[in-house]
C-alpha cells in the first residue's frame, strides 16, 4: 500500500513516506523528511524539513513541525527533529528543530498529546505519555520526563527539567526545575501536592504515594532542611524507587545554576 497523496500538497522530491501514510489537502513535506507508516498529515499542516517522523502519529490543520530554531544563535547548520510514534500534534502546534550549541537534535518520544497551540522549541527533549494542553510554550533545552501533564497557557524556562510523572498547573510559569512526581502550579511556581492522580494512573503503589506525601509535607509544607527531611523518611523503613528519584532529581537541581541542574 503507497501513500495517499492529495493533489494539492506539496512533497518534496527528496522526502520518504512508507506505506499506508495520508497526506491531505494543501499539506506540504519539505526536504530530508521521514514518515512512518500509517502517519496522518492532515490538511494544511506542515513538516518543514530535516524530520524523522515515526508511524502512526496525526498532524492536524495550521501545524507546522520542523521548522528552523527561533534562537539568534542558529545559523542554518544542519539540525534535526526526531519523532516517536502515536502522537498527536493538534491545530497550530509548533515544534523546532535543534541547534549546533544543543546538539542539534529536538526530541519528541511516544504516546504524547500536544493540544492547540503548543510550541516545543529547539533541542527540547520529551519523553513518552506527555500531555501539553492547549498553550504550553516550552522554552529551549528543556526536558520532560515520562508521564508529565500540564495545565493550559502553563510556560517553561529555557534548560528546565521537568520530573518524571509530574502536573505542572494551568498557567503557571516554571523557571526551576519541577520535582517528578508531584504538582508544582501557582505564580510564582511552587509545589503544592502530590500528584497522586497521575501516580495510580501510572500504577505506582499505594505505599509509595504516602511516602511521596510525607516527603511533600516535610520538604514543602514544613520546609525541614532538605537533609534532614530525608533523614527523618529513612527512618520510617525502606525508601521506595520513587523516593529515590525524588532524592537524586532534587540534588541535582540544587547543585545548578538558579535551580536548573541542566544550565550551562
Amino acid at each position: 500500500m503507497s501513500a495517499d497523496i492529495h493533489p494539492t500538497a506539496i512533497v518534496h522530491p527528496s522526502a520518504e513516506l512508507e506505506a499506508g501514510v495520508e497526506v491531505g489537502a494543501y499539506a506540504c513535506i519539505g526536504p530530508q523528511v521521514r514518515v512512518g507508516a500509517g502517519t496522518r498529515v492532515l490538511h494544511h499542516a506542515t513538516i518543514d524539513s530535516r524530520t524523522v517522523v515515526g508511524r502512526e502519529n496525526e498532524i492536524h490543520p495550521g501545524a507546522v513541525i520542523g521548522g528552523d530554531a527561533q534562537d539568534k544563535k542558529y545559523v542554518g547548520e544542519e539540525c534535526w527533529l526526531f519523532i516517536g510514534d502515536r502522537n498527536v500534534f493538534r491545530e497550530g502546534v509548533t515544534v523546532n528543530r535543534g541547534t549546533g550549541l544543543g546538539g542539534g537534535e529536538t526530541r519528541i518520544g511516544d504516546g504524547c498529546l500536544l493540544l492547540a497551540g503548543v510550541h516545543v522549541a529547539h533541542d527540547c527533549v520529551l519523553g513518552n505519555h506527555i500531555i501539553l494542553a492547549n498553550g504550553v510554550q516550552l522554552g529551549g533545552h528543556v526536558m520532560v520526563q515520562d508521564g508529565v501533564g500540564f495545565g493550559g497557557l502553563s510556560a517553561v524556562h529555557h534548560y528546565v527539567t521537568i520530573g518524571k510523572l509530574a502536573f505542572i498547573g494551568g498557567m503557571t510559569r516554571v523557571t526551576s526545575d519541577a520535582p517528578p512526581y508531584l504538582i508544582t502550579e501557582g505564580h510564582p511556581s511552587r509545589v503544592r501536592a502530590v500528584n497522586k492522580v497521575g501516580l495510580k494512573r501510572a500504577g505506582v503503589s499505594e505505599d509509595a504515594i504516602s511516602w511521596l506525601k510525607e516527603a511533600q509535607r516535610l520538604l514543602y509544607s514544613h520546609k525541614v532542611i532538605r537533609r534532614e527531611a530525608f533523614e527523618l523518611l529513612e527512618k520510617h523503613g525502606a525508601v521506595p524507587e520513587e523516593g529515590l528519584s525524588l532524592r537524586s532529581f532534587l540534588r541535582a537541581s540544587e547543585e545548578g545554576k538558579q535551580g536548573r541542574a541542566r544550565q550551562p
